[in-house]
């Protein structure tokens, strides 16, 4: 694994009909790990064909290109693997079903279900809200600490999710976060996607350096 943080992408809830656009231009800007379609609700077939048109722009930049909540579209689809919530369906058997593709594991601010996704297998643990967050409600609160222990503990990387922008990420990239799951930090930057892109970037490196 990469030992710098990583920006990671999480699309809207609803995709405007100029997403795939944006979604290049995002891409484009700067260094991005992860892609993750995140469409709540949204029946298959229209995920099916979000798949269909937003894979291919990840995959020819190098970026991977997960799928949340079912691990056995993710499959059936081509996606680089798939982000499952704590009631996403039986972990052990996606990460079967998964195999040589990325299992990410929600764990919200508890250290047990991070040690039970590590153990399982998970390629990630994802923590959080860290923030304060309009693209879902916030049941579980997490606090930088868990980071720094978890990088203590284990080699599985972590992603930090919850209401994360340019100004108040550093003491997440500081504390250990290996990624920084964003949505409207980026989509809803007052200058568009790319401009979102490169302040997190830059914000990154800054926190990385120290300043």
């Amino acid at each position: 694994m990469d030992d710098r943080c990583r920006l990671y992408l999480v699309t809207p809830p609803v995709l405007p009909p100029d997403f795939a656009d944006q979604l290049e231009a995002a891409l484009d800007a700067g260094d991005v790990a992860c892609v993750q379609l995140r469409l709540k609700d949204a029946p298959e077939d229209a995920i099916r064909r979000a798949v269909d048109e937003l894979l291919p722009i990840a995959q020819d930049r190098e970026v991977a290109f997960l799928l949340n909540d079912n691990a056995a579209l993710a499959a059936s689809s081509g996606c680089d693997g798939a982000h499952l919530g704590q009631a996403d369906g039986d972990h052990a058997a996606a990460r079967k079903l998964l195999e040589g593709k990325i299992l990410g594991i929600t764990c919200h601010a508890s250290r047990h279900l991070a040690m039970e996704a590590g153990e399982l297998g998970a390629d990630y643990v994802a923590f959080g809200a860290f923030f304060p967050t309009s693209t879902k409600e916030v049941q579980h609160h997490a606090a930088p600490e868990i980071l720094e222990w978890w990088t203590e503990m284990m080699e599985v990387p972590t992603v930090a999710i919850g209401g994360i922008t340019a100004v108040n990420c550093g003491k997440l990239v500081r504390a250990g976060a290996d990624f920084l799951a964003v949505v409207g930090a980026v989509w809803n930057h007052p200058e568009g996607a790319a401009a979102g892109v490169k302040a997190m970037n830059r914000a990154i490196a800054e926190a990385l350096d120290g300043t």
